[in-house]
């Protein structure tokens, strides 16, 4: 692992605001065992943090009404394929769900930083990134991230104790966080897909028992995670992967009754998004 002295911290961060010669990929990576290794901290019956309906109903009222406004700029899947950013996005986004993982950081952790990553990014007027650069960005996301979900807080170099090839300095990395900050206008609060499923589940998904809830949600985590490791689902919207998620885990683990529930959960979304949600669903099938 390489380490980078104060004089090149300084010509770094200089250079991450210019143009540059960009890491070429290799190619669009195999996504379909990437999810079923990591094991996250969730929630059960008792960690709920909506405890009405009511308030459910209203934070989903809620979601669905910002979600754009917490999107990539439009052009973005354009814009990794171009600038052969599929391979480099991936591996970013491999990176935070391990170091998650390894750090037990909470699942809502993860998805808040893949989102700064991605809408970061998207607003980029560079003409591509070297790996030193998303190696860096991957780092200040999930730091962000973690300040804004946790209340145990893992320092710099935990977070870059493996499976990176350059080892920065704090201040290199909090310039780097500044510069995000900015870029998304302080607006950390994502909404992602995995902010719609406790609010779905946990109100509309309510007559199966504990054993096979607590399997549900462990497998739409998994379902999500492989969606966020794959760039061609980016320009869904997060309830309508999130909602394809839950069909599909409902479908193989309640196979009697899931239409009932697919039925109940289609009415609480906007409904022109159900071709992209029939289109999403065979995605992550």
């Amino acid at each position: 692992m390489s380490s980078f002295s104060k004089s090149e911290s300084r010509i770094a961060m200089e250079n991450l605001l210019c143009d540059e010669v960009w890491l070429s990929s290799p190619g669009t990576p195999d996504l379909s065992h990437e999810s079923e290794h990591y094991i996250w901290k969730g929630y059960g019956y008792a960690d709920l943090f909506y405890t009405t309906k009511e308030d459910s109903e209203q934070a989903l009222v809620i979601c669905l009404k910002k979600e754009f406004s917490y999107m990539p700029e439009a052009g973005y899947l354009d814009y990794l394929q171009s600038k052969n950013l599929v391979f480099a996005r991936f591996r970013a986004v491999q990176w935070l769900i391990k170091t998650c993982t390894r750090l037990n950081l909470s699942i809502g952790t993860v998805f808040n930083a893949v989102n700064y990553l991605d809408r970061f990014l998207s607003m980029s007027q560079c003409h591509g990134w070297k790996h030193w650069m998303m190696e860096l960005l991957s780092v200040a996301c999930l730091s962000i991230a973690a300040k804004f979900n946790e209340t145990s807080l893992p320092s710099l170099d935990e977070l870059q104790m493996e499976d990176l090839e350059h080892c920065f300095q704090p201040s290199t990395i909090q310039q780097m966080e500044l510069m995000l900050l900015q870029a998304l206008k302080w607006r950390l609060g994502s909404t992602t897909s995995y902010s719609y499923i406790e609010l779905i589940t946990s109100n509309y998904i309510c007559d199966i028992n504990y054993n096979l809830h607590k399997e549900l949600i462990n497998q739409v985590n998994r379902a999500l995670v492989k969606a966020i490791l794959d760039f061609e689902l980016v320009p869904y919207p997060p309830s309508v992967v999130a909602v394809s998620a839950l069909w599909c885990s409902l479908e193989e683990l309640v196979p009697s009754s899931y239409n009932a529930h697919l039925t109940k959960i289609l009415k609480l979304i906007n409904q022109d998004h159900e071709v992209k949600i029939l289109k999403c669903q065979v995605s992550l099938s």
